[in-house]
């Protein structure tokens, strides 16, 4: 607990001095209009992952944020926002974090103690730049997110430019320069630029398209339509997206793992979910290509996005694209009402672009989640969560077995204020 307090200090101490002045006159304030922010969530998770001989994971854990957000030096349109997470376990640590070296199956939610976002704002008219640690999450988070399932979220060392002045346009530009992921690691150096526009149409149609400058990774480009369409008593969602990802045009050697690495591989994405009187219907298909060994070609892959939503919540995709790329073909079923919540459940069947070995076949996939608001208490919530990954034929190393079966189960309270 004594992290949780040291971070709790750290964001009362700046709050604390939001009445206070540089001048006997009090003309001339340093910090007002003070909005907090906060959330506390707990967290089962239970891990089993048969592609080891580790013991399952059972990690009790529980995320807290506080935070403020202040007018300063009595600037109109200039602000301060500071939040301060920590990450705790209860009961012991019963899971590998990635750094404990626990002999359990992995959960990468480490004890830890940061300021998740530390920024300065200022808004003039429809354009707002931060600089600072932020969370940026850009458009489905593919790409750029902030992987906020797991208890530390993903933040960035960045200054982010916006622009909404020309209606129905959102112009998006930024340098980043630190990556904090969610592990405890040592926030990464990046120097990457990141360029989104997107123009709504109607409802029905929104354009986006965006150049993703991972320095020492990839250049990713590409283009999604979005929009929601009317079909009698219906409204069908849809996504249609592709992206091409050649070699970095940034090649600063500060992604170490990525250092002069070639890239040239495609994506895209088809989707659409129906929604009929609160019945959900979907089914979907998303490609990252692959290669094989001597063709000039890579897997596609996108080191900065929220992966855990994408390629099944077994996460057994997360530490990278097989050689042989990715094909995952879904059907969704599910049925949500503001009274009732939101239940679902999803069917992964994975593919290769590329046979490996002579083999294609990566396994299936069934995930379930049921989540609603917790009635009684404003801004409280809960959600039960599982997924079961079936293996398939194809070992790629001894960290990329997909061969093995693989089930997580959440249960997890949330309060946000």
């Amino acid at each position: 607990m004594k992290k949780i307090t040291l971070s709790a200090v750290a964001v009362l101490s700046l709050a604390g001095t939001f009445t206070g002045t540089l001048s006997a006159d009090d003309s001339f304030t340093l910090f007002s209009n003070a909005k907090f922010n906060g959330e506390v969530r707990a967290r089962y998770e239970n891990v089993d992952d048969k592609s080891n001989t580790k013991d399952a994971a059972n990690a009790f854990t529980v995320r807290a944020t506080l935070g403020v957000e202040a007018k300063l030096l009595s600037v109109d349109g200039l602000t301060l926002k500071v939040d301060g997470t920590t990450v705790q376990p209860i009961g012991g640590e019963h899971y590998d974090s990635g750094s404990n070296g626990m002999n359990y199956d992995k959960v990468v939610d480490p004890e830890q103690t940061r300021f998740s976002q530390a920024y300065l704002q200022y808004k003039l008219g429809k354009t707002t730049a931060k600089v600072g640690r932020q969370v940026i999450n850009l458009d489905n988070q593919r790409f750029i997110g902030s992987v906020d399932w797991r208890q530390m979220m993903q933040s960035f060392d960045a200054a982010v430019i916006s622009d909404t002045s020309i209606d129905n346009l959102t112009l998006i530009g930024a340098y980043v320069w630190g990556r904090a992921a969610v592990s405890d690691a040592p926030t990464a150096d990046t120097n990457s630029i990141i360029l989104n526009g997107s123009y709504k149409v109607s409802d029905m149609l929104k354009v986006t398209a965006y150049d993703y400058m991972i320095s020492s990774a990839s250049d990713t480009i590409g283009l999604a339509l979005t929009g929601d369409v009317p079909v009698a008593s219906a409204k069908i969602g849809y996504r249609a997206e592709y992206a091409s990802q050649s070699d970095a045009s940034r090649d600063t050697n500060d992604l170490l793992a990525n250092t002069n690495v070639k890239a040239d591989a495609s994506y895209y994405n088809l989707d659409a979910l129906a929604n009929i009187n609160g019945i959900l219907a979907g089914v979907g298909y998303e490609f990252l290509s692959g290669h094989t060994t001597g063709d000039g070609k890579t897997a596609f892959f996108a080191p900065l996005g929220t992966l855990h939503a994408f390629n099944g919540w077994a996460d057994k995709f997360l530490g990278g694209t097989p050689t042989g790329g990715l094909c995952d073909a879904t059907a969704t079923l599910g049925y949500t009402t503001p009274a009732f919540g939101k239940a679902m459940v999803v069917y992964h069947d994975f593919k290769t672009d590329v046979a490996m070995s002579g083999n294609s076949n990566l396994g299936s996939e069934w995930d379930m989640l049921y989540t609603n608001a917790i009635p009684g208490i404003k801004g409280l919530s809960g959600l039960a969560k599982a997924a079961y990954y079936n293996g398939g034929d194809i070992i790629q190393s001894s960290t990329m077995n997909f061969s093995k079966d693989k089930s997580i189960i959440w249960l997890q309270v949330g309060y946000k204020f």
